[in-house]
């Protein structure tokens, strides 16, 4: 079986989508499978050729024709994955896409999704009036109801969409969509463990450290993560443990805003906003910490979780809807509302309470050890079987 893979991440973006798709394609590589992976490269050499946008880390892709596939895989809907829908179509083979973004949440926040967004309905050949085009730069209602048109026929489309969590499927209902929903996280590959053992319940992972504690945060500094909420809830950390340090990891855009909040909020000395680094550097960072601090309310998935639950760092999470982790029977997260004192209390009860921290560390050991890479290519290969039925004759009748 052949899979055309279409993703508008480039290549050593630090991003879940561009890592998504990279083991995804590695996965079906290593079962025998013959899939092709269309990302954007530089100009010359290397991928599609593509271009940056300036002030942006993005990269544009250039037209390009792809290899005939059996199934068209499509993890994105910019330039790549417009390809990737028009492929399919001129293809007549099925067409499955992974739902990275929540692009209802995203609009408000980057210019660049209204903008994508009219480059789909142009690609997509939707016919639309100009004034239809201009409700895409009006925010709130208009803009979203707008886009809510345009995510019914993406999803009209597809044989099958598949959402990183139940909290992403859930999404699906503005869309109406007639494809089939299979939730389907993406895995992660264990970093190094942590140096405490854990064979059963009554183990304990290594105490938060006496000096107060080492919060991480990882991801980009921007809205979409919400770091006014992780700053405003580290200080009144920081308010009961003094010596807390909290290290925000990954952050390149923003840097100026975020130092000057960090001012105004008293915490100068006290937070290390770090830039971003090469994957396997990240398990260190992991290492060295107490506690992960999980801000983002916008996020589909969050392969961040995954891997601090695979070393063994205990997290404690923003966002509700993402309560259940992958491979998770019973146990679930440790959440809290998105509200500063609400976030700041769980934090320092995850900092003081050893009895919750072992139980954290273990079920999120427990679920990643339950969901590997093996599980999810699986049932993605179910997933392509039954997308491939469904645009077969006999389905159609």
């Amino acid at each position: 079986m052949r899979v055309a893979h279409f993703c508008d991440s480039h290549v050593g973006r630090p991003d879940g989508v561009a890592r998504s798709a990279e083991l995804t394609v590695r996965l079906l590589r290593s079962a025998g499978h013959d899939a092709d992976l269309y990302r954007p490269g530089p100009l010359l050499g290397g991928g599609v050729p593509s271009v940056p946008m300036p002030l942006r880390q993005i990269r544009i892709a250039l037209p390009f024709t792809a290899r005939p596939a059996d199934i068209v895989h499509v993890h994105s809907t910019g330039p790549v994955g417009m390809t990737g829908f028009r492929a399919a179509a001129d293809w007549g083979v099925p067409l499955v896409a992974t739902w990275h973004t929540d692009l209802l949440a995203y609009a408000d926040l980057f210019a660049e999704i209204p903008a994508g967004a009219a480059w789909c309905a142009l690609r997509l050949g939707l016919g639309w009036s100009p004034r239809e085009f201009l409700e895409l730069t009006r925010p709130g209602a208009v803009r979203r109801g707008r886009l809510v048109e345009l995510g019914k026929t993406m999803f009209a489309r597809m044989a099958v969409v598949i959402a990183p969590s139940a909290k992403t499927a859930a999404g699906f209902a503005p869309f109406e969509p007639a494809a089939e929903v299979c939730v389907l996280p993406t895995p992660v590959t264990a970093p190094m463990p942590r140096p405490a053992p854990m064979p059963g319940p009554a183990a304990t992972p290594r105490p938060a450290s006496a000096n107060g504690g080492v919060v991480l945060s990882v991801g980009r500094g921007t809205a979409d993560k919400n770091p006014e909420l992780l700053l405003q809830a580290f200080a009144r950390v920081r308010t009961a443990r003094p010596h807390a340090r909290l290290i925000l990891l990954g952050v390149r855009r923003q840097r100026r805003h975020l130092n000057r909040r960090i001012a105004a909020l008293g915490l100068r000395g006290h937070v290390r906003v770090h830039p971003p680094v090469p994957h396997d550097e990240v398990a260190a960072f992991y290492q060295a910490a107490d506690v992960l601090a999980f801000a983002s309310t916008t996020d589909t998935q969050s392969l961040v979780l995954a891997e601090a639950e695979a070393s063994g760092l205990p997290a404690v999470v923003a966002d509700p809807g993402l309560a259940v982790r992958p491979g998770a029977t019973d146990a679930g997260r440790f959440v809290c509302d998105p509200a500063p004192d609400a976030f700041a209390a769980a934090l320092l009860r995850m900092l003081t309470d050893e009895a919750l921290r072992a139980a954290v560390v273990r079920d999120g050991l427990e679920a990643a050890a339950a969901y590997s890479p093996e599980v999810f290519l699986h049932r993605l290969l179910e997933i392509y079987d039954r997308a491939r039925l469904s645009r077969s004759p006999a389905h159609r009748r």
